[in-house]
């Protein structure tokens, strides 16, 4: 018998994931198995989560090393993070759009073969040429795992979905956590491949738990892929990267043709892409999530969190190790005191959105954001330790975006519920296009010193320019719609 839930807002109704689930345990007891319950499958999801959310951290402790080792200069070295930022900036919302049409537990253990075979490839990566698309093809794993899953949980859910999608918040700040104290030990006292490596066993986990325990759901549809989109919005993207890197190499300007085509180019490609989205019906980013009402403000507010959020901590350690001398190990620490920051807020702000709307807890987010990296750029008073002055302020910027990430994740979300999977990719392929420009850019500044001294100055002053930019993002914020209770 399925369970009747009544609002006090709305009519008597019975939720079709309910109805589903009701079904489900009804056929389970008729076989007499025993079907897999919902804390399985938030496991499952949360374990592969996890697994791309160290990826998205541990390389930003082996830079140093990678750049050292493939004898590489640190504006190209630095694609190997922002080429898997890329990857999964075109697979979020590629494989959202997948996984409502085809089956949410179809692509995400493709996703999880194709991460973990491209992680065994960049472990024996020879050059940083080799390692780039590699990267690439990582990266599309990568980032089919988070609209995959949150399609998955969404099924499974029913009206508590939002307190379980929030719940993913936490997930990423434990990945945070994990992967920057590994890649510094294991950088600081072993080989950076190794890195790659830790992948390949919790694959080969995933792919066995989610076959036996993730349940098949009726797919939406069966349409076709967007690969005209796909491809313009992929292009945009590399020849805006590839013209930004150039002007880090010596004697490079912005009056250079290679940086002037490649800049054309991209928003040649730009405007292109967003005819496109306008005009075809199956444009696998439609023209009404870009930019329809209230998308086209939180799109804007999730790539300036991008860049302050997965840039800032992309080139925190090479800060600490250029600035302070603090070993490598230790300089990857600072990205785990940003992430228990994150996480010890996340799961409490995501639970008290009913109450408090998105307003007020990204307001309290961004200023805390703002805080810590303006602290970060000040030396520590006499007496202070650098490393300790270090981590307190990445804390503080952790906090923030722990009370600030479930409020943004969501008030996307409620603009069109019953396109969660479609939208949570979306979502990430802002943020990472916010990674992406502000990584780029920086790198190639920081390419322009002559001294690694030099560099982290420049580092300091781009992280004043950072704190500004969540000044604009707060002004946005009262255009979001401030909805309090279920989306």
């Amino acid at each position: 018998m399925a369970r009747i839930a009544v609002s006090p807002s709305q009519e008597l109704a019975v939720t079709t994931d309910e109805l589903a689930e009701g079904l489900q345990e009804q056929r389970g007891r008729a076989s007499g198995k025993r079907l897999p319950r919902r804390n399985v499958i938030f496991g499952i999801c949360a374990l592969g989560l996890f697994m791309a959310s160290i990826d998205a951290t541990i390389v930003a402790t082996a830079l140093g090393k990678i750049d050292s080792e493939l004898h590489s200069p640190v504006n190209w070295g630095g694609w190997s993070i922002t080429i898997y930022q890329l990857g999964q900036i075109i697979a979020m919302p590629l494989a959202g759009k997948i996984s409502d049409q085809f089956g949410r537990k179809k692509v995400f253990l493709v996703a999880v073969g194709v991460f973990t075979v491209a992680s065994l490839a960049c472990g024996l990566s020879t050059s940083i040429y080799m390692l780039v698309p590699l990267r690439f093809v990582q990266a599309l794993g990568g980032g089919a795992f988070l609209p995959s899953a949150s399609g998955i949980v969404s099924d499974h859910f029913g009206e508590n979905r939002d307190r379980a999608l929030g719940m993913f918040t936490s997930i990423f700040p434990i990945g945070g956590i994990a992967g920057p104290v590994f890649g510094g030990l294991i950088t600081q006292d072993w080989t950076w491949r190794a890195i790659f490596f830790i992948n390949i066993p919790v694959g080969i986990l995933l792919i066995s738990l989610g076959m036996r325990f993730i349940p098949v759901v009726k797919p939406v549809g069966r349409r076709a892929v967007d690969k005209v989109g796909v491809a313009l919005l992929a292009g945009t993207l590399i020849s805006g990267m590839y013209g930004i890197t150039t002007l880090g190499d010596k004697g490079s300007s912005p009056a250079r043709p290679n940086f002037i085509v490649a800049e054309v180019l991209a928003l040649t490609l730009g405007y292109l892409f967003l005819r496109h989205s306008k005009r075809d019906e199956n444009a696998f980013i439609p023209h009404r999530l870009l930019l329809g009402k209230g998308f086209g403000t939180m799109n804007g507010i999730n790539i300036l969190y991008g860049t302050t959020a997965l840039g800032f901590g992309a080139l925190v350690p090479l800060y600490a190790e250029h600035r302070y001398h603090i070993r490598i190990a230790d300089a990857g620490t600072l990205l785990s005191a940003r992430a228990v920051g994150m996480i010890s807020v996340a799961a409490v702000a995501a639970f008290m959105l009913r109450r408090t709307g998105y307003h007020l807890p990204m307001i309290i987010g961004f200023t805390s954001i703002a805080i810590g990296l303006v602290m970060l750029s000040v030396h520590p008073p006499a007496g202070f330790s650098p490393y300790w002055w270090l981590a307190l302020w990445s804390m503080l910027t952790g906090l923030g975006m722990g009370c600030s990430a479930p409020a943004t994740n969501n008030a996307t979300l409620q603009l069109a519920p019953d396109q969660v999977a479609a939208i949570a990719g979306q979502r990430g392929m802002f943020r990472q296009s916010g990674g992406i420009i502000y990584i780029s850019i920086a790198t190639a500044i920081l390419a322009r010193g002559s001294t690694a001294h030099i560099q982290a100055d420049i580092q300091g002053h781009i992280f004043l320019v950072q704190a500004a930019i969540l000044v604009v993002m707060m002004l946005l914020v009262f255009r979001v719609p401030n909805h309090k209770g279920t989306w």
